[in-house]
């Protein structure tokens, strides 16, 4: 067993984090392409029940394994957000996709430590995918070693992001200049892209205006596939970063990346 520190090894946050995407899918499953009430929060983002049965159902499990840890969700908030471990819920990342009956959606699970990603679950229910990702180790899909691809120039790359809807202003000047630069620009994927990028099959994933909920369950993961993650100043990734986010398989592509979206 690895430890994290006194009251946690890594191991214990692995099982944890595995039963929360267990109770996670289990709350979801039901709902998936059934008649559903969407309701709008006050960012007009939807949100359903399948979204707040999940994550009542993880917060309820950490409860009761660790007590004095902390916690940020995305349907319920903060409770004790300045503990040394805080674990980092979005029970539906991709809710839009889901209230479509599109599996391009996953349940995100992270356990940071002051503030730093060190475990992160991608969680897809429907096609019972699973991603892992844990400080110092290599990461999987379904139990097996996952790796990034080599990709030397942006040129040749395919490039991920949910949605053109979040790059506003400067930070959309910034996002086309790497789009135009690319071989590939996609969105749609959510959460999903970033398994993608661990799984080889995606060069980069960039994003802009997320919570720490939407990125910090990929950040262990594509790291332990060889990747990078970081702002876009290349500044790791913790709860305190801007929501600007750039993941990489190869750091040749991560540098031309950092480049264009500064320039």
């Amino acid at each position: 067993m690895q430890p994290l520190a006194g009251d946690i090894d890594l191991d214990a946050a692995l099982a944890l984090a595995a039963a929360l995407a267990d109770a996670a899918g289990a709350a979801i499953r039901p709902y998936f392409r059934q008649p559903l009430r969407v309701d709008d929060k006050p960012d007009s983002s939807p949100v359903t029940v399948a979204d707040r049965a999940a994550e009542a159902a993880m917060r309820h499990l950490i409860g009761a394994r660790f007590p004095e840890h902390g916690i940020i969700g995305e349907e319920y908030g903060p409770e004790r957000a300045d503990a040394e471990y805080v674990w980092v819920l979005d029970p539906i990342d991709g809710t839009k996709s889901f209230i479509s009956g599109v599996p391009l959606f996953g349940t995100l699970i992270a356990l940071a430590r002051n503030g730093r990603p060190v475990v992160g679950i991608i969680d897809q229910p429907i096609s019972r995918e699973r991603w892992i990702g844990a400080e110092g180790r290599p990461a999987t899909m379904n139990g097996q070693p996952v790796r990034t691809r080599a990709c030397a120039e942006l040129a040749a790359a395919t490039v991920f992001s949910t949605s053109p809807d979040m790059f506003q202003g400067a930070d959309a000047e910034a996002y086309r200049r790497v789009a135009a630069a690319a071989k590939l620009a996609r969105f749609g994927a959510d959460c999903y892209a970033y398994g993608l990028l661990a799984l080889g099959m995606i060069d980069c994933v960039i994003e802009a205006s997320l919570k720490p909920y939407d990125f910090s369950a990929m950040v262990p993961i594509v790291e332990g596939a060889g990747g990078i993650a970081s702002d876009w100043r290349g500044a790791p990734l913790d709860l305190q970063s801007d929501g600007r986010v750039v993941a990489a398989g190869d750091p040749r592509v991560h540098r031309q990346v950092l480049a264009l979206l500064g320039a």
